[in-house]
């Protein structure tokens, strides 16, 4: 049986305490008063133009026509320049709140990142029981473990997002959540039916309550299963029931979740595409992190019968999903750019401009180094070569989570520092924690499942 050591234990510790004071000081140092913001978007300007450089140009093309201009154009002129120091102003007010937004939206990726894993391995998990898979049987507490995170991290992400509403002044990650701004805006109070608080939160609570519901029960009978009498798989096909009926319940709310909680960050876009999209991001992470966490543990000389065939199959999903995912990221894109209908492409026109390289570059790390490196099965049975493409793996679809989230409540004012590291230690930490305390609590091999003698004789 395993048991969680000391070290991985302050290891934990230790990741949440820095996470915290990272997130603290991003709190700390995104409140900037409108003097500052102005100073700020002056110097940018100085460097790359922009605001401050249209100013200058102004001013000088009014010095230069001094002399020929009449009483009625100077009046003009100083018309136009209150109302660039309107414009001014208001650019600098929707900066400032920006910036504000900035803490609570790094810790929404980082909360969103890690619940989608656990999510991602329930759902694996799922199909192998309802599939009544041969080869994953040895790997189920593993997958079980991990799943622990699922209710606490859920519950974490639907607290940021009301918190940033009620918590402090205009930090609203989702901007639907902002009446100053669905007042002015048709399109959102169309919506509002829909998006608005009470319901969302409803909404978060049947998802979350019906997967954590599935996760509590599937526990529950294969931990029973193990102490049944040889050739007694009552609990294994409830297992395999409540299975099917899981993914039928996951399929819809993974669906909506995706909609209420990543897709409406941008309420004026929508794409029938982005429940895909995101599942198969979900999936690829969460295989991805059930063959880190099964290499590990072999590493420590537990989980001895699992061999390089186990491994091999999961790497086997990790490629498989990379590509899907990469299918559904060119549908979605390609049908939008070839349509060219504004409402849709301004999507993609935000990210390509303000965030082009994380855009871009996750491409790379999702695809093209899952694809090549993958590709060969000979590399596919060697640990440490997996453990290397799922640490890129995991940070390609981290920044996946945030070309998603990002744009729609930061704006241009985004950079990868202290409170978006902070949030990752912050929630790493906390996953650490909660899934190997899970693993310490049970045998982390399964007995009297009906398939265990082929999981324990799989060789490909």
């Amino acid at each position: 049986m395993y048991t969680i050591s000391n070290k991985l234990k302050t290891f934990s510790i230790i990741l949440i305490v820095l996470g915290v004071l990272g997130v603290a000081y991003g709190f700390m140092t995104s409140h900037k008063s409108l003097e500052e913001v102005k100073t700020m978007l002056a110097q940018d300007g100085a460097h790359g133009g922009g605001h401050e450089a249209t100013t200058e140009a102004h001013v000088v093309a009014g010095v230069e026509n001094q002399d020929d201009n009449t009483h009625d154009e100077n009046a003009y002129d100083a018309t136009a320049d209150v109302e660039q120091g309107s414009h001014d102003d208001g650019h600098a007010a929707h900066v400032q709140e920006q910036l504000a937004k900035r803490p609570w939206s790094a810790m929404y990726v980082a909360a969103f990142f890690f619940m989608m894993i656990a999510l991602g391995v329930l759902a694996f998990y799922a199909i192998n029981v309802a599939a009544q898979s041969g080869w994953s049987p040895l790997l189920n507490r593993v997958m079980e473990g991990i799943t622990a995170y699922l209710l606490p991290g859920a519950i974490i992400v639907v607290a940021i997002a009301v918190g940033s509403h009620y918590i402090g002044h205009h930090n609203e990650i989702f901007i639907w959540m902002n009446p100053d701004v669905v007042a002015d805006d048709k399109l959102i109070q169309n919506k509002s039916s829909y998006l608005n608080i009470p319901w969302f939160i409803i909404r978060a609570v049947i998802f979350i309550g019906g997967w954590s519901a599935y996760r509590y029960f599937a526990r529950k009978f294969s931990i029973a299963q193990d102490t049944a009498e040889p050739g007694d798989n009552r609990y294994f096909k409830k297992s395999f029931r409540i299975a099917a009926a899981f993914l039928v319940f996951f399929i819809y709310t993974e669906s909506i979740m995706s909609w209420d909680w990543v897709m409406s960050v941008d309420p004026h876009w929508f794409s029938t595409l982005f429940g895909w999209y995101v599942l198969s991001g979900m999936l690829v992470s969460g295989v991805t992190v059930i063959a880190m966490v099964a290499i590990f543990l072999k590493s420590l000389g537990h989980l001895p019968l699992v061999n390089d065939s186990h491994i091999h199959d999961l790497a086997k999903y990790m490629f498989g999903f990379s590509v899907l995912w990469a299918y559904l990221w060119f549908s979605q894109f390609m049908l939008i750019w070839y349509a060219n209908i504004p409402e849709e492409v301004t999507y993609f026109v935000t990210r390509i401009e303000d965030y082009n390289l994380p855009f871009f570059g996750m491409l790379v790390l999702n695809f093209l180094f899952p694809l090549l490196i993958l590709m060969n099965s000979d590399y596919k049975r060697i640990p440490w070569f997996v453990m290397m493409c799922g640490v890129l793996i995991l940070v390609g679809h981290y920044i996946d989570v945030f070309v998603m989230i990002m744009p729609g409540s930061v704006g241009d004012q985004w950079f990868i520092g202290i409170p978006e590291i902070g949030s990752i230690l912050l929630f790493a930490g906390l996953f650490l924690l909660v899934i190997f305390s899970s693993l310490a609590k049970v045998p982390l091999t399964v007995k009297n499942n009906p398939f265990i003698k082929e999981s324990e004789h799989f060789h490909y």
